[in-house]
């Protein structure tokens, strides 16, 4: 089978046995830096994996998929599905059971394979298993990208144990995976990573032989500027080390000439004239290899819905800073202003209503004026109108009212329109009796008449019911009287 490591695996087996010799050399060191950081890293055991701990305790199915031929039990191994945020653990985890033994590991990747290509893995598990009695594990990377028909070929090796499935996606299985094979698999959900997993991680990847070797360190500014632009992310904090790493390196070069010599006549390094003495990365390098954090955001996926489901929660719960935070991750990640604009005037209607009125009013020019001036300008706009919401009295009075009424209409209230309130307009209405009795607002005191307008079954029913925040604490008292005299009480 191809090597699933690719110049991936050679790199750690070099850095392994540079390892056991002693401290790497530089010709040593500089030819294990074919692979990218985060290649070289990649964790061989369980044991070595930074966090996703919850699925990693003894006896978990990942543990049994990883110890192989030699799992013991009388339960066989499980398909299992891992969803999760990007470098999070997906692939290395996959590649950790590739290392289990008595088992035949195969790798597809959904952007490039077919239906034909899992049909051919589907017979060969099948011989493997049949001929050779070995388990083959399918792993199966962004099986999302997998249409329906493509996902139903894997359906008769999953069932029928041919193959052993290990998938990954970043999408909600639920709304990416065909229902049949989510019932035949294990759905595992991995869990970004905490600022202390990355920091280790960053620890270990400058001190490890496989990783920077110790030609680095790492200054207390650099790693958290490292940390927090990681989002959470393992490969893309590996990947800013590296680069960073690299800029110092370049600064140390273009100073190393002017370096007082060493006392075998070697230049220093590092700029304090020690031989091989670690180059210091500094925060000013790690600003210049990576001067923007990485916005977690998918317009398509779970996070479109989550971060705008967050947005709307802040302005309902009055949080202007943190309705203001949501607001500029969706506009960093490129996210539609238009569809921003639409969730405020929603928002507006639903959680602010008649507490304030003119919050409605403020949406829909903002919503307007974004269409008229576009971006990045429009992003002031929905700001004001953001901040006007955010700390806007609140009051779903009105939402809950229509809410209210729907479900009376449903469950077949409202009987037939009073005959007073019918339309008379057209010849014969009134020898019908439309009309007839009706009681013109106008004519009356104060423009409020006592008559009955709905139909009989809901007289007296009482849908909307302000509360006492804003505007609506006046609108209260004002209903009340509106109510008495309609009602005639």
């Amino acid at each position: 089978m191809e090597d699933l490591f690719g110049s991936g695996a050679a790199s750690d087996d070099e850095s392994e046995d540079s390892a056991a010799a002693g401290p790497l050399t530089d010709a040593g060191w500089m030819a294990s830096q074919r692979s990218p950081l985060a290649v070289r890293m990649r964790p061989r055991t369980l044991d070595d994996v930074v966090g996703q701990q919850h699925l990693l305790g003894h006896g978990s199915p990942l543990r049994q998929l990883a110890a192989g031929a030699e799992a013991s039990g009388p339960a066989g191994p499980s398909s299992v599905i891992l969803w999760g945020p990007p470098g999070t653990g997906k692939t290395t985890l996959a590649h950790v059971i590739a290392r289990g033994p008595g088992r035949k590991f195969v790798e597809l990747s959904a952007i490039t394979a077919g239906v034909k290509d899992v049909r051919r893995v589907m017979d060969e598990a099948l011989t493997a298993r049949d001929l050779y009695k070995k388990t083959t594990v399918l792993f199966l990377d962004e099986i999302h990208r997998f249409n329906k028909a493509q996902q139903d070929a894997l359906l008769p090796g999953v069932e029928n144990r041919w193959v052993v499935l290990v998938a990954a996606t970043t999408e909600n299985p639920s709304f990416s995976v065909v229902s049949p094979l989510l019932s035949r698999s294990l759905l595992l959900t991995l869990k970004p990573l905490t600022d202390d997993d990355i920091s280790g991680l960053l620890q270990r990847a400058v001190a490890d032989a496989r990783g920077l070797a110790g030609r680095v360190e790492l200054s207390e500014e650099a790693l958290e500027h490292l940390v927090r632009l990681s989002g959470g992310d393992a490969r893309r904090a590996l990947t800013a080390l590296e680069a960073a790493a690299g800029v110092a390196f370049g600064d140390a070069d273009a100073v190393g000439p002017e370096m007082p010599a060493t006392d075998d006549g070697e230049p220093g390094l590092a700029g304090d004239g020690a031989p091989d003495a670690p180059v210091l990365v500094e925060l000013r390098h790690t600003e210049r290899a990576l001067d923007a954090a990485a916005v977690r955001y998918d317009r398509a996926g779970d996070q479109h819905y989550d971060v705008a489901s967050a947005f709307i929660k802040s302005i309902r719960g009055s949080d202007v800073d943190a309705s203001l935070h949501y607001l500029a991750r969706m506009l960093e990640a490129g996210e539609d202003p238009r569809f921003v604009a639409r969730r405020i005037v929603i928002s507006a209607a639903e959680d602010i209503g008649m507490a304030d009125p003119t919050a409605l009013q403020t949406a829909v020019a903002a919503a307007q004026a974004v269409q008229l001036i576009g971006m990045p300008e429009g992003r002031i706009i929905l700001a004001e109108a953001v901040v006007h919401l955010a700390t806007a009295p609140k009051s779903n009075a009105a939402y809950m009212g229509i809410n209210k009424a729907i479900a009376d209409v449903r469950a077949g209230y409202g009987g037939s329109i009073p005959m007073h309130l019918r339309d008379a307009h057209y010849p014969g209405a009134k020898q019908l009796g439309h009309g007839k009795s009706y009681k013109y607002a106008h004519d009356e005191p104060h423009g409020v008449a006592t008559q009955q307008y709905p139909p009989d079954d809901l007289v007296g029913k009482d849908y909307y019911q302000p509360t006492a925040n804003g505007a609506e604490r006046d609108i209260a008292a004002r209903l009340e009287r509106l109510r008495r005299i309609v009602r005639g009480q």
